[in-house]
C-alpha cells in the first residue's frame, strides 16, 4: 500500500509561506516572507502619487509658486505689447526733440513739434548747419569727446589692472586696501570740488594751469571714477577659475601675460559694460565741467547751458545740440549692446 505524496498547497509562495485565499482571487500573506507592499498602497501615502499625507496631483509634477505662475505669464503676447508701448512712450521725448531740432525758431514758437506730422514742409537741416557753424557748440563737442574718450580708457585700463591685483595677487595689506577702496563708494562727489579746486588753482607748470583745463577735468574723473571700476571688476575677476591661471603659470606665463592672455579675455563683458556706464556718465556731466573747466575746455552740455543762459529760447540751436549729445551716447551703447548684455548677466548662469 502506498502512500501519496502530499501536494503542494495552491495559495503557497515561493517564499514558503502559505496564504489563504480571498473573495477575489488574490492570496493573502498568512506566514513566511513578509509579503512587498505596493508604494502606492503603503502607510501614510496617498494613491495618487505615492507621497505623504495630504500629497495632490500628479505624481512626479512639482508643485508651481505663485511667483513662477507670475512669471510665465509675463511672456505673453498682451505683456509683450504692454512693453512695447512703455518703450515707445519713453522715445517720444526723444522723437519730440529731433523734430523740434529740424524746425525753425518760428515754427517752435508758435506750436508744438506734433504740428509738424501735418506741416512737414517746415522740417529743415538748416537749424544743424547753424549749430556746425556755432564756435562754442564746436568747440565744445569736440572738448567732449577730448575728455570722455581718454578719461574713459584710464578708468578702464587702470582698474581692470588694479581689479587683477586685488583679486589674484598677494601682498601684504591687500584686502585692508581693498576696503578703502570700496569705502571711497560712500564719498559724495561734491566733497572734493573745493579742495581739488584749489589744488589745481595751486599746479602751474611752463604756463600750463591745472585749473580750467582739459586734463584737469579728466584727472578729476578718473579719480573719481576708480574705485567704483575696480570694485566692480575685482568681483567679477574673482570668480574666475583658479585652475585657469595655475595652468598659466605651470606653463611659465608672467602675471602680465596672465592678465593679457587669461583675465582680460575672460573679463570681456565686465570690461565692455564698465567701458559704457563710465562713458555715458562723462559724456553728461556738467557740474565739474562747470567748476573745473572754462570757456575753450567746457564741454557741450555748458556750451548748451550757455546757450540758454544766453539766448533764453533759442530752441533752434539748443535742440540740435541737445540732440547731437544724446544720439553720441546711444550709438556707443547699441554698438556695444552684446557686451553690456553679458556683463549685466555675468555670474547669473554658472
Amino acid at each position: 500500500m502506498t502512500t501519496d505524496s502530499a501536494k503542494p498547497d495552491d495559495g503557497a509562495k515561493p517564499g514558503g509561506g502559505a496564504t489563504s485565499a480571498d473573495p477575489a482571487g488574490k492570496g493573502v500573506a498568512t506566514g513566511g516572507a513578509a509579503a512587498e507592499v505596493p508604494a502606492a498602497t503603503a502607510p501614510g501615502t496617498t494613491p495618487a502619487t505615492g507621497k505623504g499625507p495630504g500629497a495632490r496631483g500628479v505624481a512626479g509634477a512639482p508643485r508651481r509658486s505663485v511667483a513662477s505662475r507670475i512669471v510665465n505669464r509675463l511672456g505673453g503676447g498682451a505683456v509683450q505689447a504692454g512693453l512695447i508701448l512703455v518703450g515707445f512712450v519713453w522715445l517720444v521725448p526723444t522723437i519730440g526733440l529731433f523734430i523740434a531740432s529740424l524746425r525753425d525758431q518760428a515754427s517752435n514758437t508758435e506750436s508744438g513739434w506734433w504740428k509738424a506730422f501735418t506741416k512737414p514742409t517746415e522740417l529743415t537741416l538748416r537749424n544743424y548747419k547753424d549749430v556746425m557753424s556755432n564756435d562754442d557748440m564746436t568747440t565744445g563737442f569736440v572738448n567732449t569727446v577730448l575728455i570722455t574718450v581718454p578719461t574713459t580708457v584710464l578708468v578702464v585700463v587702470i582698474a581692470a589692472l588694479a581689479a587683477y591685483a586685488f583679486a589674484w595677487i598677494e601682498f601684504p595689506g591687500r584686502d585692508w586696501l581693498f576696503l578703502g577702496v570700496v569705502g571711497l563708494l560712500v564719498v559724495p562727489i561734491q566733497v572734493g570740488l573745493i579742495p581739488i579746486a584749489s589744488l589745481y588753482g595751486k599746479i602751474e607748470v611752463g604756463g600750463f594751469k591745472m585749473f580750467g583745463s582739459i586734463p584737469g577735468v579728466v584727472l578729476f574723473h578718473v579719480a573719481y571714477g576708480l574705485p567704483f571700476a575696480i570694485f566692480l571688476l575685482r568681483n567679477y575677476f574673482a570668480a574666475i577659475p583658479r585652475d585657469l591661471l595655475e595652468a598659466a603659470r605651470m606653463d611659465g606665463g608672467t602675471e602680465w601675460t596672465i592678465f593679457r592672455r587669461v583675465i582680460f579675455p575672460l573679463g570681456g563683458p565686465a570690461i565692455a559694460s564698465l567701458g559704457i556706464f563710465q562713458f555715458l556718465w562723462v559724456w553728461n556731466d556738467m557740474l565739474i565741467a562747470l567748476i573745473f573747466a572754462n570757456r575753450d575746455s567746457q564741454p557741450l552740455t555748458v556750451a548748451i547751458q550757455q546757450q540758454v543762459r544766453q539766448f533764453g529760447s533759442n530752441i533752434d540751436i539748443i535742440a540740435p545740440g541737445a540732440f547731437l549729445s544724446l544720439v553720441v551716447p546711444l550709438i556707443v551703447f547699441f554698438a556695444f549692446q552684446r557686451y553690456f548684455v553679458q556683463g549685466v548677466l555675468a555670474g547669473s548662469v554658472k
